[in-house]
């Protein structure tokens, strides 16, 4: 079982302004590989305020997903907000989140989007549209459980996975 956050960035969607349908969509595609969702908020793009709940999700989670704030707005601070979090930046999760953007829209080029890992918890940042979570996070959900095993040091037989994929 893997346990999971969802944190969505949002200033409309923390005053009550905006129904978080992107966090609606990481709940039920995490249900696809087994996820308990342990903690959930909507909070303002506030980069101190991101930061502080990355950390205390991350206490808690083996997995954070993040949605919003990954463009190039001036309240666009979530990338920034991840990199004072993370140890080690994983930077094929976003490559693979942009390139498959890029095969529904050119604008995907503007994603700032990141993924790392903090202690043994993965965090990855999503966009903050429906549409944009569910493509994104359709590229790299059949990965998760594997990384996750990994970052938590459980033994893994690498070769045989890569026979699975030849």
């Amino acid at each position: 079982m893997i346990r999971a956050a969802i944190l969505t960035l949002s200033d409309k969607g923390s005053r009550g302004e905006r129904e978080d349908k992107s966090g609606e969509v990481i709940r039920t595609m995490l249900a696809g590989i087994d996820a308990t969702i342990t903690d959930y908020e909507v909070i303002p793009d506030e980069k101190d305020l991101i930061t502080k709940k990355l950390f205390e999700f991350a206490g808690k989670a083996d997995l954070v997903v993040t949605t919003g704030g990954t463009g190039v707005g001036p309240r666009d601070v979530t990338p920034e907000a991840t990199r004072a979090v993370i140890e080690k930046e994983l930077p094929g999760f976003s490559e693979a989140m942009r390139a498959e953007g890029l095969k529904h829209t050119p604008r995907a080029m503007g994603s700032r989007a990141v993924a790392g890992i903090y202690r043994q918890t993965l965090i990855i940042n999503l966009p903050g549209s429906p549409k944009g979570v569910a493509e994104n996070l359709a590229v790299v959900l059949p990965v998760i459980p594997h990384t996750i095993g990994l970052i938590k040091g459980q033994v893994s037989d690498c070769a045989k996975d890569r026979e699975k994929h030849v």
